[in-house]
């Protein structure tokens, strides 16, 4: 159900007490707050690890900051405006989240855990990965080490692009900002909900 509804939307929210999310759709009720704590959380959890393994769809912050599951078909549009780098994704970027910026954009990937900091530059890498997500301007995904841990691994677009075979370039910005303004306002829309996206 939750996979029909993300394909129908093209969006979902990890949670949302008001907009579809894989939460409540799985809950049966809007879950405000951590979802960890429902009855349901194990199969949230379920659900949620099925969909980081589905080839078609991607996670990033996207709607209000938080976690959102974007279909295959709205892939262009997040490259096009994940890739531009444009003034609204650069303005007031901490050192620490340039520094990672740089380093991401010379490897392509990084894996936070194993990431040499430079002694002079405050703030922690996961901080600034945090940072640059809520800018679209890496994408990053969870995984389990050979030890079992959870680490993150960030990379550039481009670079997370050629993983999959999905082209870079193939739609216009403003086009694609647009595009994803108008299916935001609907959402709202039909929700009555108040869900923003980062550069508005």
């Amino acid at each position: 159900m939750a996979l029909q509804t993300l394909r129908g939307l093209g969006l979902l929210l990890e949670t949302d007490a008001r907009l579809p999310s894989v939460a409540s759709l799985i809950a049966g009720e809007p879950v405000s707050g951590s979802w960890w704590s429902h009855a349901f959380a194990q199969k949230i959890f379920t659900v949620l690890g099925q969909f980081a393994d589905h080839r078609d769809v991607m996670f990033t912050k996207l709607i209000s900051g938080k976690v959102t599951l974007v279909h295959r078909r709205l892939w262009p549009e997040i490259l096009a405006i994940g890739t531009a780098r444009a003034p609204w994704q650069m303005k007031g970027l901490s050192k620490s989240a340039r520094n990672l910026l740089e380093m991401i954009d010379e490897q392509g990937s990084l894996r936070i855990d194993q990431i040499v900091w430079p002694k002079s530059v405050t703030g922690k890498p996961g901080e600034a990965a945090r940072e640059l997500e809520k800018k679209l301007l890496i994408h990053a995904g969870q995984f389990h080490t050979e030890t079992g841990a959870h680490a993150k691994l960030v990379e550039s677009w481009e670079a997370w692009a050629y993983s999959i075979g999905s082209p870079v370039g193939t739609m216009r910005l403003e086009k694609a900002m647009q595009k994803m303004e108008e299916r935001v306002r609907k959402l709202n829309e039909q929700f009555a909900a108040k869900a923003r996206l980062p550069w508005l």
